[in-house]
């Protein structure tokens, strides 16, 4: 799963019933061979998150 800096990202809800949170990728960092993104949730606040698969990425068309 890839992401580049403008696409947005969904993070499912952990339990039934529980919001999904939406975000904008704003930097990607990596660490080795892995790969986190720094992520500005909708509500404002911001996140390292390594993606997984509760994840999906919506690529920005630009």
């Amino acid at each position: 799963m890839r992401a580049t800096v403008g696409d947005r990202i969904r993070v499912h809800g952990r339990a039934v019933g529980m919001a999904d949170h939406l975000g904008e990728v704003i930097e990607i960092r990596t660490m080795g061979t892995d790969e986190y993104l720094v992520i500005r949730y909708d509500d404002g606040h911001e996140g390292l998150l390594s993606p997984g698969s509760d994840c999906e990425i919506l690529h920005s068309n630009g």
